[in-house]
């Protein structure tokens, strides 16, 4: 009975042993307040910057804000991942890299594909009269 009892507390001590706080090195830090400060700042400048550019209309030509609106949004994704979601090489034996570069590729395909087909419904449509234009709201 007491080589039973033995090995069932040698069991336990291993258990407790390959469980405890360090999770076997896997766990992602999590971000101090200083980060989240960070984080938090640089969203909010990233989001106050598009805005300025369209309010204040600072390039006359339409195309340059949307590009560095869109440019200012993905560095917004980026910021996101890295500063809330604690995204980086060490974590996870590098699948959070294998993940934020998949994010980068589907953001790149979304952006890309949207301006896509903004631009050729622009150039298809057909142009109003002014007769229609009058009865617009």
């Amino acid at each position: 009975m007491s080589s039973n009892a033995n090995s069932s507390h040698h069991s336990a001590d291993a258990h407790a042993h390959g469980h405890g706080h360090g999770h076997g090195g896997h766990e992602a830090g999590h971000g101090t307040f200083k980060s989240y400060v960070t984080g938090f700042i640089l969203s909010v400048i990233l989001t106050a910057i598009p805005f300025w550019l369209v309010m204040a209309k600072v390039f006359s030509d339409p195309a340059v804000t949307a590009a560095l609106i869109m440019i200012l949004g993905a560095i917004q994704i980026i910021v996101h991942m890295i500063y809330f979601l604690h995204l980086n090489t060490k974590s996870e034996g590098g699948w959070n890299m294998m993940a934020l570069i998949f994010t980068i590729v589907l953001v790149v395909i979304a952006l890309s594909g949207s301006l896509w087909v903004m631009h050729h419904l622009n150039s298809n449509m057909m142009p109003m009269s002014p007769d229609m234009m009058r009865n617009m709201p």
